[in-house]
This record gives C-alpha cells, structure tokens and sequence, in this order.
C-alpha cells in the first residue's frame, strides 16, 4: 500500500485542520507534509472489524471510534488518522461541539489507540504520548506499549 505525498509547501497543523481540497480524499499530515492515505486493504478491513466488536463488548460503545484524528507530538507538524481509537470520557467530552473530529495536544488524551500496520510498511512511528498503544500486524504480531511515568513495557504476541 503506498502513500502519496504531495505540495511544496510545509504546512503547519492549523493550515492541515483548514485544508479543503472539495474532494473526500484522506489525508494525513507528517512533518509537515500532506500525504494522501490509499483505502484500507480488505485483511486490514478485517482485523479492524474484529477489534471493534471485541471492544465494545467490553467498553461502551460511544467511547469506541474509527475517523478522529490525532495530533501527534514531534519535530514537524503532524496529524495521523489510526484505524480505531477508544475514548476516555475527558477526550470525548473535549470533542463535544467541535466540527472536526481532531484530537489536538491540549485535549485529553484517548485511552487507547490502535493502528493496524500492513506487512512491510516501513513507517514504525510510536507515538508515546498514549499510555497504551497497540500496533497489529495483519498475519505476523501484534505489540501493545504500556506506558507509566517511570518505564515502558511491551508485550509482544506472535499471531498464527
């Protein structure tokens, strides 16, 4: 699956939030630059639903999304789109009569946020900015990141 990225222009996180195109293309920005997302393959389609059926059977289903946006912190302006996130009531509450669905750094954070990688995609970013963070690999592994103020912990599950 590739990515597009085009303008030659950096643009900053406010110009991202304002950038309309007048098509339903999706974007993500990093470091700066806008990067058209291809669709999601089938498989990843697939693990995407599981995971959003197991998790509302365990979380109300008003915290569970896909399509919110999150600011992630770093050198460069960058706004990342992950296949599903799970609200805690602070960052659903701080969402609440905003027109876009964008997680920005000055809101609380998310409980939990997930993105499927696809096998071979060279972008590993980690965002440690979460407590918890879930990175699936369709058909290999799956790490999930714990973050507490003194270390990291990974747990790390080879999928059969």
């Amino acid at each position: 699956m590739s990515q597009t990225t085009f303008s030659n222009q950096l643009l900053t996180f406010e110009e991202y939030l304002a950038y309309d195109d007048g098509t339903d293309t999706r974007y993500e920005l990093v470091d700066g630059e806008l990067v058209e997302m291809p669709p999601e393959s089938d498989e990843n389609l697939a693990v995407a639903k599981k995971l959003l059926l197991e998790l509302i059977r365990h979380v109300s289903v008003e915290r569970v999304t896909w399509g919110t946006e999150i600011e992630v912190t770093g050198r460069r302006s960058r706004c990342r789109l992950p296949d599903l996130l799970v609200h805690t009531e602070a960052s659903k509450a701080a969402l609440a009569g905003t027109n876009r669905a964008t997680i920005t750094r000055d809101m609380p954070p998310p409980a939990l946020v997930i993105e499927i990688v696809s096998p071979g995609k060279a972008n590993r970013d980690r965002d440690y900015r979460y407590r918890d963070l879930w990175f699936i690999q369709v058909k290999t592994a799956a790490s999930h990141y714990r973050f507490s103020k003194s270390k990291i912990r990974e747990h790390f599950c080879r999928l059969l």
